[in-house]
């Protein structure tokens, strides 16, 4: 059994090093490529309206403020200031999202951002974003770029095309510090050792961002309060929660099987998903030995195995937020072929640990 433990280490060790170093590396060059024309069009919006600044930063090689959502596809968050007046409100009635309100007393004109408040006093992610879509199409006919850089219609997101390979979301949002949404307050679990208390306070402390862009649990049934909201992200928390071990290689593997066996019609599964599941792993492993390098295989085995089991009962809970279902709205046909696909691929490593080689 230890031999076939080793093994499966070895393979996995060699996939690491020749496929997800690969897929890092070119996946850089296209983010740097990406970058260049991002940030080109963002000094423009600036130029238009200095209320929107990119925070686009380049430190330590990694850019600040950008995903990865697949080689192809990526995030750019960019950070507004000023959110002072507003109060954060997560009553749990729209899950994964929350609205910001006028604190009592404060006079709109004292906002940065009057004219996005509605009404009744609600800071407006709708309304934000619609404005940043005109700058941005603006600022796209005027960059440098503008022959290889195009805004995609048909969506209230603001989405560039650039060179006919690469989509990149540009996402305004809150940086949301010293507090925690009351969404996700049951996390820790009383129960579970894990991450230990001085890695939840740092977590905490890290917290969250608010982003304006279109909400999973609200796609259909957007009334005007809920396309106001704006939708809670944990980025920076996840990312500290995966310090340590062979928790970032294994998240490495991970999105590479994802990107090279698992892009599937309909689009059910995407990077993030596995990130969940990997952060529920670490859960049921909460010890750091379980995280030595020896253990890369049968961590991945039980991440692969809770995926499939997943998307048989249809359920990915989001891990700070688990009223927040992260399948909601794929197709049952593409989630079902996608368990089918995973089962073939967990079979196939687990039982021939060289079938790596191949795929």
């Amino acid at each position: 059994m230890i031999d076939a433990q080793a093994k499966l280490v070895y393979q996995l060790n060699k996939y690491y090093t020749e496929r997800c170093q690969a897929r890092k590396a070119a996946i850089a060059k296209t983010i740097r490529e990406v970058c260049k024309v991002v940030s080109d069009v963002l000094k423009e919006v600036e130029v238009q309206e200095p209320r929107f600044i990119s925070s686009l930063s380049e430190i330590d090689a990694r850019y600040e403020g950008l995903e990865v959502i697949s080689p192809t596809e990526f995030e750019v968050v960019l950070y507004l200031n000023q959110m002072g007046v507003f109060n954060f409100v997560d009553d749990g009635s729209l899950p994964g999202c929350a609205v910001l309100k006028l604190s009592d007393g404060r006079k709109r004109s004292m906002s940065l951002w009057v004219e996005f408040i509605t009404a009744s006093g609600y800071l407006s992610a709708r309304k934000i974003r619609s404005r940043f879509q005109t700058l941005v199409a603006q600022a796209v006919d005027k960059c440098s770029y503008r022959d290889v850089v195009k805004m995609i219609a048909d969506t209230s997101e603001v989405k560039l095309r650039i060179r006919e390979r690469y989509v990149v979301q540009i996402t305004p949002a809150f940086k949301c510090t010293g507090i925690w949404p009351r969404s996700a307050a049951q996390w820790p679990m009383p129960h579970i050792p894990w991450p230990g208390p001085n890695r939840v306070a740092e977590v905490k402390a890290e917290g969250f961002n608010l982003l304006s862009k279109e909400c999973y649990s609200l796609t259909g049934k957007q009334s005007s309060a809920e396309s106001d909201a704006w939708v809670l992200q944990f980025g920076e928390a996840e990312n500290r929660l995966l310090m340590g071990g062979c928790r970032n290689k294994g998240l490495s593997v991970l999105k590479t099987l994802r990107d090279r066996h698992l892009e599937l019609p309909g689009q059910p599964l995407n990077n993030y998903h596995m990130k969940t599941l990997l952060l529920y792993e670490c859960e049921k492993h909460p010890r750091e030995t379980d995280w030595d390098e020896a253990c890369l295989g049968d961590r991945l085995n039980g991440i692969l195995l809770q995926l499939i089991s997943c998307l048989q009962c249809r359920r990915c809970p989001h891990y700070f937020l688990p009223n927040l279902d992260l399948f909601q709205g794929k197709p049952h046909s593409a989630l079902e072929s996608a368990a089918k696909q995973t089962w073939r691929l967990a079979r196939e490593i687990l039982t021939n640990p060289k079938s790596l080689d191949k795929l």
